[in-house]
């Protein structure tokens, strides 16, 4: 598959269409360097887990949720994984009302659907029935409440390393002095500087990278012991007892209002 990419000329269109989507996959890790762009920007992936970096703040985000940038706010985004996902693009004049900070949001049956409908359509002059379905993509994203799924990354090179395989393997049971061995430190470095650069311990900030991911099997209809498996909890009264504890709800509870 080509390689997801976007023709920066689109994104400085002058006048129509004031929204156009964009969608594509690829085999490969997606990691485009920081960049801004005039138009905001709606994005999210159909599979798999993003790491969206702001300047105020690096989100994980699974595929439930999306990522509303205002125009000319500098980002950058990685993939784990194949990547296969979308983004809508709108014109900067038609962002004046719509937040104006970065944010994430739960998607919407209507959102997805109307972004599906979008990226149907050519990049040219939107029809009157268009424009309506862009509305209320415009909508949603104004009236969707922030849905902050956090996950601060480290910011060293070598604990990044770490966090990034975590993520790309949430079931990955090595303890923490074995991942300070493979990092080249000691273990009680490896914790110390844990806390410091992400505000979680080693072992909550992995716990929390597994329910992440969590969110998306069960977005995907996995049963719930087997995502509890697949994730490396020793049982599913485990992974159930830590979701509720950091959700509110039960996996079952959080499924059915999806």
């Amino acid at each position: 598959m080509a390689r997801f990419t976007v023709d920066s000329s689109l994104l400085n269109l002058a006048g129509e269409p004031f929204l156009f989507t964009v969608v594509g996959k690829t085999d490969d890790e997606l990691t485009p360097h920081p960049h801004s762009h005039p138009r905001g920007q709606l994005f999210g992936s159909n599979l798999g887990v993003l790491t969206v970096g702001v300047e105020e703040a690096v989100w994980i985000v699974p595929a439930i949720h999306a990522v509303w940038l205002p125009p000319r706010h500098v980002h950058w985004g990685r993939s784990h994984g194949n990547f296969d996902g979308w983004s809508v693009y709108i014109a900067e004049a038609h962002c004046a009302d719509l937040p104006a900070s970065p944010r994430t949001i739960r998607t919407t049956g209507l959102l997805r659907e109307a972004v599906r409908r979008s990226s149907t359509w050519p990049i040219a002059t939107l029809t009157a029935a268009q424009r309506r379905i862009a509305m209320v993509i415009c909508d949603e994203i104004r009236s969707l409440p922030s849905d902050a799924f956090g996950l601060p990354m480290p910011v060293s090179e070598g604990l990044a390393r770490i966090a990034r395989s975590l993520i790309a393997d949430p079931s990955d049971d090595r303890g923490l002095e074995a991942w300070a061995r493979w990092n080249g430190m000691g273990a009680r470095t490896l914790s110390r500087r844990f806390v410091a650069e992400t505000g979680f311990t080693f072992t909550a900030w992995r716990q929390r990278a597994r329910l992440l991911r969590a969110l998306e099997m069960l977005a995907a209809g996995l049963p719930v012991t087997t995502i509890a498996l697949d994730l490396g909890f020793s049982t599913s009264s485990a992974f159930i007892a830590l979701f509720r504890q950091t959700f509110g709800e039960t996996p079952a509870v959080y499924r059915r209002r999806l």
